[in-house]
């Protein structure tokens, strides 16, 4: 054998570190990539002909736009936006729960913003939408337990 080959021999493969990730902080990316989405497809709605025209005409889809129009809109988007925080900060049981209910919750929600017209954009977004809500269940509802691997 040359001495390079036995050098070669001797060195341990180099394996990359792969660090387990606390449950918490999975769930506050999935809500972080979701609240991603949920905004740029609402800003790329802005890019469909006459958008802005109805806008400024104080209409989005069939909707009036009023105080209570704005109000609900930010509320909507405040809850996934706290979900974020809460999935870090929130007890275990309390987190597992609210992380369930409020993705259950926004998976119809989300699905409901496909009414009218069809968009292939929105329908991508939607089935993005829905598919880290079903991460958040999956994570949250397999939270390890204390003694399990």
């Amino acid at each position: 054998m040359r001495m390079k080959d036995i050098n070669a021999q001797k060195t341990p493969q180099r394996t990359l570190e792969d660090i387990k990730i606390n449950v918490k902080l999975k769930l506050a990316a999935l809500w972080a990539s979701f609240m991603f989405f949920y905004i740029y497809v609402d800003y790329f709605g802005l890019y469909k002909p006459d958008y802005i025209k109805n806008i400024l005409a104080g209409k989005v889809f069939v909707f009036d736009i009023t105080q209570i129009f704005l109000l609900t809109g930010l509320a909507l988007t405040t809850i996934p936006a706290l979900m974020i925080f809460l999935s870090v900060t929130l007890s275990a049981k309390v987190n597992r729960w609210t992380n369930i209910i409020v993705a259950a919750v926004y998976i119809p929600y989300t699905l409901f913003n496909l009414a009218g017209e069809f968009w292939m954009y929105l329908l991508y977004g939607a089935v993005v939408e829905v598919v880290l809500l079903l991460l958040v269940i999956r994570h949250a509802w397999k939270w390890p337990r204390i003694g399990h691997t």
